[in-house]
């Protein structure tokens, strides 16, 4: 990745930062009560809900904040690693959540921001195979 680094950190930086936006839309949204996955996994972190899904939030949105300046940045080999495990978490919330909505007949959180993580995955995607 050494050379297509340039091109795609500014882009993974957006889709961390859009990974920020959705999961303050989830957290308004309480994701961690309506969403049965979320709720079991946030329980599992704490007994508070809540807390859980926060502490789970901050912990992947730091995570993606680190392979941003750290293996992105100094274009470790692994770099692309890291990249494609974000595309692919990325891509699960940018189809499961319109999925998931449409099923629903409705909003649900994390809607919104879902297609930008979506279009952004896929640009990722892109650049790291061209």
């Amino acid at each position: 990745m050494p050379d297509s680094g340039r091109r795609i950190e500014p882009v993974f930086a957006a889709l961390v930062a859009t990974q920020a936006l959705h999961s303050i839309e989830e957290w308004r949204g309480r994701l961690y009560d309506v969403f049965p996955p979320a709720r079991t996994l946030s329980g599992l972190v704490a007994s508070d809900r809540e807390r859980g899904f926060v502490a789970i939030n901050v912990a992947l949105v730091a995570f993606g904040v680190w392979c941003v300046a750290v293996p992105v940045r100094r274009r470790w080999p692994s770099a692309a690693g890291f990249v494609w495990a974000w595309i692919a978490i990325e891509l699960v919330n940018g189809i499961g959540h319109p999925l998931w909505s449409i099923l629903q007949g409705g909003y649900t959180p994390g809607v919104a921001t879902a297609p930008i993580l979506l279009v952004l995955a896929l640009v990722l995607a892109r650049r790291l195979r061209d």
